[in-house]
């Protein structure tokens, strides 16, 4: 498959509008929101365009082009929060209420939860609560290398080799994957590392709050963390830092192949948890896509 962030990466365009106006970090975001607490169809609100901005980036809002983002509360919008309440089983208003304004504040992986698009070309296939990508894209092989390379300073490799070594085991554990650090010097299937901002992918990271990371499906390989949030490497997490390990073990199911699954237990689940384990969606996920089952 062609290395192309597109398919399943927030389109930079859109990102950048939502981040500038509305995203800049999580406290602004949640204050923004509040603004349309009740808001429903009919109604007219100055910047509820970045809210259909969000759920169009994230796949719930269908639009031939940016254009039709007024601060208008149309027809559209109502059946994108509703699909979006929906998928995140929050009650189906179509209004914007507070369970929906907490959920939207929430920081989360920078990967689509669904495709519906039809100009986008690359649909999730929905089975049971976890997803595949469309085509249900697979690595040929099951010995996989990876290395560190990051173009910011967050984390010493020292410290993060044996995070990233331990977030590879919690897959290669339920699977028939085997995961080694390649040598330096040599080619691996798989690349990790911290970015900040425009970083050479043409999906530029936002700062703090918001997107946390992105990966690719398979064969890309690569996954890049926001080296921009404020990132914790052990398990006395304070609720103003990211735990590294629980985003890589997430990140590393969408370079396998697994989409967002909507079980809340599961790692696969787009919205930021401190979470070291695999849920059992994701076992049944990864095993399904390999095996079949």
């Amino acid at each position: 498959m062609a290395p192309n962030l597109s398919h399943h990466i927030i389109s930079q365009a859109l990102l950048l509008l939502i981040i500038q106006s509305l995203f800049v970090n999580s406290e602004s975001h949640s204050r923004s929101l509040q603004l349309f607490e009740g808001a429903q169809k009919g109604y007219t609100f100055k910047g509820l365009n970045h809210v259909k901005q969000y759920l169009k980036a994230f796949g719930y809002y269908y639009s031939i082009n940016d254009v039709n983002f007024t601060d208008h509360f149309d027809s559209l919008l109502e059946s994108a929060l509703k699909a979006y309440q929906q998928y995140y089983r929050l009650e189906v208003t179509g209004k914007i209420n507070s369970d929906t304004m907490k959920k939207m504040s929430t920081p989360r992986c920078g990967v689509r939860d669904v495709f519906n698009d039809s100009n986008d070309g690359f649909k999730f296939r929905m089975v049971a609560n976890y997803t595949f990508f469309n085509g249900m894209p697979r690595w040929n092989k099951r010995q996989l290398t990876y290395k560190l390379r990051s173009s910011a300073y967050v984390i010493s490799d020292r410290q993060l080799r044996p995070i990233i070594a331990r977030a590879f085991g919690k897959w290669a554990d339920v699977s028939n994957f085997t995961f080694r650090e390649a040598w330096v010097f040599n080619p691996s299937d798989i690349v990790v590392g911290f970015h900040r901002r425009f970083h050479w992918d043409n999906y530029p990271f936002d700062g703090p709050g918001n997107i946390l990371a992105h990966a690719f499906a398979p064969e890309d390989g690569r996954l890049h963390y926001d080296a921009d949030e404020n990132w914790s490497t052990n398990n006395l997490t304070r609720l103003d830092q990211i735990d590294v390990e629980s985003v890589s073990i997430h990140e590393i199911g969408h370079i396998l192949g697994l989409g967002h699954s909507r079980d809340p237990n599961a790692i696969m689940y787009p919205y930021y948890r401190l979470k070291r384990n695999l849920g059992q969606d994701d076992i049944d996920g990864i095993r399904a896509l390999y095996f079949g089952r």
